[in-house]
């Protein structure tokens, strides 16, 4: 199954890192599953978009027109699932610093598994409320840097400490990957590829 471990990083991380890490599976698996899991962000974001409208503080709601929210969670979506090939390729690349020898597809499941949780906070827009979405996002966002930090020494076969570190340079990579998403979507949207609001 797909999602196969998907409680299993909510209700019992280490062991379900243990398991993930003792299973081998294809990378086709893992592929899959953030397939599966970046729809979640996607498609609320079209249906709250589109048709619930966002509330952000007192003024009126904000909608989209439904090609402009079918066009941003087309977006959101490859970003989502690029971002995590991103992830994979410099969890391999900075291994070689701390004497880990892993293979992509470990790489991609540690990167796979670790962004669940973010992706998972995509629900929290059927209440498109942004203090509420905002909330959630930090909730989801701690839990995967616990799962990353809780996973790397188990998935890269290294101790603790330098899993510690190592997980604290993933986690600044990340955040610098985020920063040019960012930065990339303000600038595709000066261009003339932003949303398109209902008047």
């Amino acid at each position: 199954m797909i999602l196969n471990h998907l409680l299993g990083i909510y209700t019992h991380p280490r062991e379900e890192w243990q398991d993930i890490d003792r299973r081998h599976e294809s990378s086709v698996y893992a592929l899959s599953h953030i397939a599966v899991i970046a729809l979640i962000p996607s498609l609320v974001t079209y249906y709250s978009g589109a048709h619930l409208g966002w509330s952000i503080g007192a003024g009126d709601l904000i909608k989209l027109t439904e090609s402009s929210a079918a066009m941003l969670a087309v977006g959101m979506y490859f970003g989502l699932i690029v971002g995590v090939l991103i992830l994979t390729y410099m969890i391999h690349e900075l291994a070689n610093a701390f004497d880990a020898k892993p293979n992509y597809t470990e790489s991609l499941d540690l990167a796979a598994y670790t962004a669940t949780p973010l992706f998972m906070t995509g629900f929290a827009g059927l209440y498109p409320e942004l203090w509420f979405v905002m909330a959630v996002g930090l909730v989801g966002l701690s839990y995967s840097v616990y799962l990353l930090y809780s996973g790397t020494p188990i998935m890269m076969h290294i101790p603790d400490g330098k899993g510690f570190i190592y997980a604290s340079s993933v986690v600044t990579c990340g955040l610098v990957l985020l920063a040019i998403l960012m930065a990339s979507t303000v600038i595709m949207w000066s261009m003339g590829f932003g949303p398109v609001y209902v008047h």
